[in-house]
């Protein structure tokens, strides 16, 4: 329950309590704020690259950068951070577009892919066409990072302190990428866990981090997709 004196994060909205009994709605507890509850926002977001609409993910409308850069890498749209060239987020009544630019022989290769995602926040595969296009080979990392149970216990420690909107819902998932120590470092939230990932994996390229100098610390189940897009 959010804070009436405190703003909402501006993934959220206020609704009226929904508390029902068999006799109709219950009384409203003496804390309860007057406000009503805060619930976490879930939006179409279509992420356009050069002209051409290629996917429309329910997601939080916060940190739209940081996913559709994420997106892009781990969807394989691009392959290094220089071929994403600008993005612009326009909210519209019913959504949000990212137009995208990207560079031009990726985008061509992108147009002759043969799939268009429609993606659910639960869902990392929504949109594949092939068992193939599902189970796509994982590299193999060059180097192996070892990371001390310490050091795993210390993020996870801390993980829950730099997730607003999830203190606000209790409804999110978020994704951190902590140092070798244990430290946070960034963290990204989102009603999806893949929305949330892709936003971390955004904002750890743009921040210029190094991926293998830490590790990330995920909300939810380490799902194949969640590993894939890692």
């Amino acid at each position: 329950m959010a804070d009436d004196a405190a703003p909402l994060p501006s993934a959220t909205r206020r609704v009226v309590a929904r508390r029902h009994g068999p006799g109709g709605p219950a009384p409203r507890p003496a804390d309860e704020p007057s406000g009503g509850e805060a619930i976490a926002e879930e939006t179409p977001v279509a992420l356009v690259y050069n002209g051409h609409s290629f996917a429309v993910m329910m997601a939080s409308p916060t940190d739209l950068v940081d996913f559709a850069l994420g997106f892009s890498l781990s969807e394989g749209v691009i392959e290094h951070r220089a071929e994403f060239l600008a993005a612009e987020v326009l909210p519209g009544a019913r959504g949000i577009e990212l137009v995208l630019t990207i560079a031009e022989a990726r985008a061509l290769a992108l147009r002759a892919r043969t799939r268009a995602l429609a993606g659910r926040t639960g869902c990392g595969l929504c949109g594949v066409d092939s068992i193939a296009e599902a189970l796509r080979p994982v590299p193999r990392l060059a180097a192996l990072t070892r990371i001390a149970a310490t050091a795993i216990d210390r993020a996870v420690a801390a993980f829950p302190a730099d997730q607003p909107l999830g203190r606000t819902t209790g409804a999110t998932h978020a994704a951190a990428f902590a140092d070798l120590d244990g430290a946070i470092r960034l963290t990204r939230e989102d009603v999806g866990r893949h929305n949330a990932l892709d936003k971390l994996i955004g904002a750890v390229v743009a921040a210029g981090l190094d991926p293998a100098a830490g590790f990330v610390v995920v909300s939810s189940r380490c799902s194949y997709e969640m590993v894939h897009k890692t």
